[in-house]
């Protein structure tokens, strides 16, 4: 299954060449499909024209499917500290840091500075006042209006980045890759299908907030066949056994923090080992929270083997650093 990874990463590095080599001809006639487009979203359209060297992303995750598609963005915005040593984004950027032009907040000034051809904000619910004034900075692409705020799915992000950056053929191809992984992992796996995973994401400090279906940090779980419960956002102490059902995947806690609660430990999605740890510190979290292809692909490889071993009654490793 590691074949997966290194599949998309070298896709990726392979398309960071070729758009150097573009950007180092400057007389090369860009292709028709990249010449110009327009691309429809929930506060209207956007038109961009040839291939933008220059890209903004302030989406939370924006990024990751930029870098999916070999291009190096000249600003980002800040999420996880550790985004710059992943390694599908070392795979392309070399180590290299990148800018960050957003936070919590929109840095306008820092976006202008950067002078943009172009901005992401797929992944950030933004209001049209934002978005306007985001446009006279450089074209800018939000979500599409078929989608509810920060669930869109992640082929639909792709594809559309794609048409962002003139790169839809590469992004088609991307997307094919990916899928076909997911789906031949979910034909090699069918005792997947129906059965309820419990996604906790962020319990170290004592909390729990449940993933629902639609977030794109569960996509990959739900794409193997899972399904999600019905439940979604904050949980209770009290409200534990919730979590008790065919497999459940702790976000954010290492075993040993989690069992410390009676509550949870007496659970037998715990005592039965049906339960999968990781922490926020490791790549695994990344790559399910930027949900990019090259980490979708990360994910698959280190998620399939542990969720098999959880429903066959085989221990399943600890991957608090995976």
């Amino acid at each position: 299954m590691a074949t997966t990874r290194r599949a998309l990463l070298a896709g990726a590095v392979l398309l960071a060449a070729g758009c150097a080599r573009t950007t180092d001809d400057p007389t090369a006639a860009p292709s028709a499909a990249a010449d110009r487009r327009t691309i429809k979203h929930k506060f209207g359209e956007t038109v961009i024209e040839g291939k933008p060297e220059r890209v903004i992303t302030v989406g939370w995750n924006d990024h990751d499917f930029v870098l999916g598609l070999g291009v190096v963005p000249v600003g980002i915005r800040a999420w996880f500290d550790n985004y710059d040593t992943l390694p599908w984004v070392t795979a392309v950027t070399g180590g290299a840091k990148l800018p960050t032009v957003a936070a919590d907040e929109i840095d306008l000034e820092a976006v202008a500075a950067a002078q943009p051809q172009v901005i992401l904000a797929i992944y950030e619910s933004i209001d049209e006042t934002m978005y306007g004034k985001l446009s006279q900075i450089a074209p800018t692409v939000v979500q599409s209006a078929d989608h509810p705020d920060g669930e869109t799915p992640w082929d639909v992000q792709l594809i559309t980045t794609g048409q962002a950056l003139g790169l839809a053929d590469q992004a088609e191809a991307t997307k094919i890759k990916l899928t076909d992984a997911i789906e031949r992992a979910k034909a090699e796996h069918p005792e997947f299908a129906g059965k309820v995973l419990v996604e906790d994401f962020g319990p170290e400090n004592g909390g729990h907030y449940l993933i629902g279906k639609g977030d794109p940090r569960r996509a990959l779980l739900d794409a193997l066949g899972f399904d999600a419960q019905q439940e979604k956002g904050d949980l209770s102490e009290e409200n534990l056994h919730l979590l008790d059902r065919d497999v459940l995947f702790a976000v954010g806690a290492t075993k040993e923090q989690m069992i410390t609660s009676p509550l949870f430990a007496a659970l037998a999605v715990v005592k039965e080992d049906r339960t999968l740890y990781t922490t926020f510190a490791s790549n695994l979290a990344a790559a399910l929270s930027y949900s990019g292809p090259s980490a979708l692909g990360y994910a698959l490889d280190e998620l399939v083997p542990e969720l098999a071993n959880a429903l066959n009654g085989r221990p399943v490793a600890d991957l608090a650093d995976a």
